[in-house]
């Protein structure tokens, strides 16, 4: 496969084209609202984000127009969220908490790896909102606000080579999010974790760059990483949790109906990309192996590698000021 660019020009064209509008005060002929994505209309973030649209004209009950750039048209998730933070040209996305690091260090704790016992676990942790402390402090420091919870991927390893134990993947180069808690506890399971832009990790794996990834199965679908890296290793080491992300400043200059609108929606949307991605994980996963584009390799050292991460997990918490949060969060049965 060639090499994936991103169409610079294009892209800072609509970046230009949504700063014009959505600097616009809310009055000024009706009201837009811009969404980015990463992703086509087949994956579950944009689908949860066209349901939130609905949603929100149906809570409103007035005229409200939507914007819906797709694709990596404006650019990838870490500037969707500084451009909410900036209260320009993107209103509403939906974002890893790893990109929320410079404002939060709790956000990424969220979603870090073997944080979650399973998905069954992982709902009941949303259901009990112990997520609202991380929340509070990105809307203060970021003023992006958490409206809604999608994901509900569980992510495995995508390698160049069969891996199906700790030994085997001692030393392994694999790229990860950006957030410290990653490459920590990557670390702490013997491999060699690095930090790679995600638009950058086809290239990488082709180029013997690194040797592997970690996604789940819609991203691996959607940027066809079975093409370099055909062997995915089922460590299943994290259940995904993507906010439903607003900006603060373009919330404020809301009216009161539209503002409760938009935290209605922001909720169902985030319940309905759940159970739109933890639904189809599986699914997605079935047909490429059919299809013989990977091969699923069952992992045997599961218990072990979070073994050798929670120590990590246990002190990284506790230096963020996220300890309260993950014993509650552990001790949810």
């Amino acid at each position: 496969m060639k090499r994936r660019t991103f169409v610079r020009t294009l892209a800072a064209g609509a970046v230009a084209a949504a700063f014009s509008v959505a600097s616009l005060p809310a009055s000024a002929q009706g009201i837009t609202l811009n969404g980015a994505s990463q992703f086509n209309d087949d994956h579950a973030f944009t689908k949860a984000m066209v349901k939130f649209e609905e949603l929100v004209k149906k809570y409103y009950g007035k005229p409200v127009n939507f914007t819906l750039h797709k694709n990596s048209a404006l650019g990838l998730e870490k500037q969707y969220f500084e451009y909410m933070s900036q209260g320009k040209a993107v209103d509403y996305a939906i974002v890893s908490p790893a990109h929320m690091s410079t404002f939060s260090k709790a956000a990424p704790f969220i979603d870090a790896p073997f944080l979650f016992r399973d998905l069954a676990h992982w709902n009941k942790v949303l259901d009990a909102d112990l997520l609202k402390p991380v929340a509070e402090e990105v809307n203060e420091k970021a003023e992006v606000m958490l409206i809604g919870y999608a994901g509900g991927g569980t992510r495995n390893i995508f390698v160049n080579k069969a891996v199906k134990n700790l030994a085997e993947i001692k030393g392994l180069k694999v790229r990860v999010q950006g957030a410290p808690i990653w490459s920590r506890t990557f670390a702490a399971a013997g491999m060699a974790p690095t930090v790679i832009a995600y638009n950058e990790v086809y290239n990488a794996i082709q180029n013997n760059v690194i040797a592997a990834g970690e996604n789940e199965a819609a991203g691996v679908e959607q940027m066809k990483f079975f093409e370099v890296a055909p062997h995915l290793a089922m460590t299943q080491h994290a259940i995904t949790i993507r906010p439903l992300c607003f900006s603060t400043k373009t919330f404020k200059k809301l009216d009161p109906a539209l503002q409760a609108a938009v935290l209605r929606a922001g909720k169902e949307a985030g319940a309905y990309g759940r159970q739109i991605e933890s639904s189809e994980d599986e699914q997605k996963l079935v047909a490429m192996e059919k299809a013989g584009k990977l091969k699923r390799v069952p992992f045997a050292d599961r218990a072990q590698m979070k073994k050798l991460t929670d120590p990590v997990m246990e002190a990284y918490a506790k230096e963020i000021g996220a300890e309260k949060i993950y014993q509650q969060i552990n001790a949810i049965k």
